[in-house]
Order: C-alpha cells, then sequence, then structure tokens
C-alpha cells in the first residue's frame, strides 16, 4: 500500500501546511497517527467523516496534551513510531514536554519534523505570520502580478503547500532514509520562508544573467509576454498559452493566423505589449470550446482555464483518474506516482477522537487503563 508502508508517523494536529505533509506522507502508505486535542473531540458518525480532506488517510486519538497522562501516551506512541511532526511556534513543544529532547530520549532512531513560517530562530521566528508574509519574505511575491498593479497572492500554494508541507515531507523521507544507515534520528526544520525561497532558485539565476528584471509583469513568465499568458475568450471564459520554444510558437502563429511581420521577433521585449494586445483581440473571437477544438492536444503549449468542478470532469484528468472519490467527495488523488508501490487514500478524514481506544490498544494498554485515561480526561 504505498512506498512508505511499514513506516509510522505521529501527527501533532495542526493546520494547513502540517496536515498537508501528513497527508502527503499517508497517501504514500505510512500508518500516520494524528493526536488531536481532547478539546476537539466532539464525536460523530463514522460513515459521514468531515471534510477536511488534508486529514485523510489517517486516524486520530484525543489527548490533552496539558495533562502528565496525556503526554506520556504522545510520548509512548513515539517510542514506537518513525516520525513526528508538530507545527507549533518555536519553544511550545519543548513546554508541552513533547520537544525534541524529550522524543528522542524515548525513541533516539526518531526523525522529529518541525513546520514553522519563520524557522525556530532569527528575528522574526517567534511572530505570527501566513502564507502571504512568508512568501513577501522570500522574494516570492513581489514578482507575481501584472505590470503596473499589485502583486497578487497567488493562494497559499507557494508557502504553505509548496514551500511548506512539500519542503517538511521531503525532509522527512530524507532524514528517514539517513537513519536506517546510522540509526540515529534528528530534527527536521522546516520553515516555509526557507522553501519559498528555494522555489525561487531559478529566478534567482535569471536575475543573475540579467535576464531577470524585478518590475513584475515585464518578463517572459509573469505576463510580460504575449506568448506566456492568458486571455479572454468570447464566452468570457479564458484560456492559456505559452509556446516559448520557437517550433512551438511557430505552430501557435500557422494555427492562429499570426502571419504578419511583426510576429517575427518572438523576443524582442519592446514588441511585447503591443503583441499582447493584438492576440488578445485574435482569441476574443471565438469561445472557449472553439478554442479547445483548435488547439487541444497540439504542441501549441494551450490548456483552457478550468475552475476546480470543470477541472474533475475535463477528459485529461478523467483518463489518468487525476481526481478520485472518496466517501461522496472528490478530490485529486495521491501524486506521484508509482508503477509497483502505488499510493492510495486508504480512508477519509476521521472525526477528532476517532481511533482513540483502537491506537491505545495497540499500545498494549488493557481496556480498565484505557477507562482511567478517559475518566481523568487525559485522552478521549
Amino acid at each position: 500500500m504505498g512506498p512508505l508502508a511499514g513506516i509510522r508517523v505521529i501527527e501533532i494536529a495542526g493546520i494547513g501546511p502540517g496536515p498537508f505533509c501528513a497527508m502527503m506522507l499517508a497517501d504514500m502508505g505510512a500508518d500516520v497517527v494524528r493526536i488531536d486535542r481532547a478539546s476537539a473531540v466532539r464525536g460523530g458518525d463514522p460513515e459521514k467523516p468531515p471534510r477536511d480532506l488534508l486529514n485523510r488517510g489517517r486516524r486520530s486519538v484525543g489527548v490533552d496534551l496539558k495533562s502528565a497522562e496525556g503526554v506520556d501516551t504522545v510520548l509512548s506512541l513515539v517510542a514506537g513510531a518513525d516520525a513526528l511532526l508538530e507545527g507549533f511556534r518555536p519553544g511550545v513543544a519543548e513546554r508541552l514536554g513533547i520537544g525534541p529532547e524529550h522524543c528522542l530520549a524515548r525513541n533516539p532512531r526518531l526523525v522529529y519534523g518541525r513546520m514553522t513560517g519563520w524557522g525556530q530562530e532569527g528575528p522574526y521566528a517567534s511572530a505570527a505570520g501566513h502564507d502571504l508574509n512568508y512568501i513577501a519574505l522570500a522574494g516570492a511575491l513581489h514578482g507575481i502580478g501584472r505590470q503596473g498593479e499589485a502583486p497578487v497572492p497567488p493562494l497559499n500554494l507557494v508557502g504553505d503547500f509548496g514551500g511548506g508541507g512539500m519542503y517538511l515531507a521531503f525532509g522527512m523521507v530524507c532524514a528517514l532514509l539517513e537513519s536506517r544507515s546510522s540509526g540515529q534520528g534528528q530534527v527536521v526544520d522546516a520553515a516555509m520562508v526557507d522553501g519559498a525561497a528555494s522555489l525561487m532558485t531559478a529566478f534567482f539565476g535569471m536575475a543573475g544573467t540579467g535576464f531577470w528584471r524585478d518590475e513584475r509583469g515585464t518578463n517572459m513568465l509573469d505576463t510580460g509576454a504575449h506568448f506566456y499568458n492568458v486571455y479572454e475568450t468570447a464566452d468570457a471564459k479564458f484560456i492559456s498559452l505559452g509556446p516559448i520554444e520557437p517550433q512551438f510558437y511557430a505552430e501557435l502563429r500557422e494555427r492562429l493566423g499570426l502571419h504578419g511581420p511583426e510576429w517575427d521577433a518572438q523576443m524582442d521585449r519592446s514588441a511585447w505589449p503591443e503583441l499582447k494586445v493584438k492576440l488578445a483581440a485574435v482569441v476574443a473571437q471565438r469561445t472557449r470550446d472553439e478554442w479547445c477544438e483548435l488547439l487541444e492536444g497540439t504542441d501549441t503549449c494551450f490548456a483552457p482555464v478550468l475552475s476546480m468542478a470543470e477541472a474533475t470532469e475535463h477528459a485529461h484528468n478523467q483518463s489518468r483518474g487525476t481526481f478520485t472519490e472518496v466517501a461522496g467527495t472528490v478530490q485529486p488523488g495521491p501524486a506521484p506516482r508509482f508503477s509497483r508501490t502505488p499510493g492510495a487514500v486508504r480512508r477519509p478524514p476521521p472525526h477528532a477522537g476517532q481511533h482513540t481506544d483502537e491506537i491505545l490498544a495497540e499500545l498494549g494498554l488493557d481496556a480498565d487503563t484505557i477507562d482511567t485515561l478517559r475518566a481523568s480526561a487525559a485522552v478521549a
């Protein structure tokens, strides 16, 4: 059931990038046990799972992390785990008694993953923040937007999920591989500002050669170029065009009838503003579906701009099974794909504390001990 089958991960419940990291690990076969706050346990019908898809694929234990018995329960789980991940502000896990020192004392082979916005140290480390702030400081937000307009937040894909959750998952798998040879665990410090900066590596390289300008909306990949842009169609929808390579640009010209000499100097930046206006006028003559009929499957580097609902219905996505349905909810399937050990959505999101008894029994606790922990509110 996935390339990470046999790996057990303890996830201390959080929001956004932490759960996304845990989802990625669970999709790839890891047995992820989520530690939810006991106060968050409200019950719920297992046949009607919550819709928080980032929590899919794992089981949940309700624990009071402010009680000694609750902390000891977590450390007991840590003793038999391969990894743990948490998304607290710096110092919080230590104050609770589940920081790296406490956990590695119980399990020296443990990989301890930490997800923060600013990192474990630095002038901003203790400050609150969100995706928008992290990508702003990393130099990523400044370049996203059109010329003369304000930067445009790219949802929270770049900081939370790209620079955060994905980098933490990558770091934890790297550390898990290393621990197999060394027999030692370590801490993985994944900061969203670091990850967002890392994602900008190619652009720093282009800036170093003078190819990339600081003024947004004037470069080849930031809507500055006529051949790498989105255009409105006759029915007020949009298409994307991106034929960067000369042979692909030539095919676009042929199919759209762009035969005038003004289209020859593809890389002449001074011509880009005028050519964007002219290409917009051409695209506006047909509907999105008409452009799909003409350009889909060609080397013009074309795709319609789809809504989430439309994306799930598109023939290409359906043929690949890009989206799947679990417990009545359509959602993206696991990625990437493996030929021999494919990932899978093993279960829908759990209700908080849904698997408390099951997990504690796996620890070897008998029913009376579990009842005592529940009576003391250490677990729920």
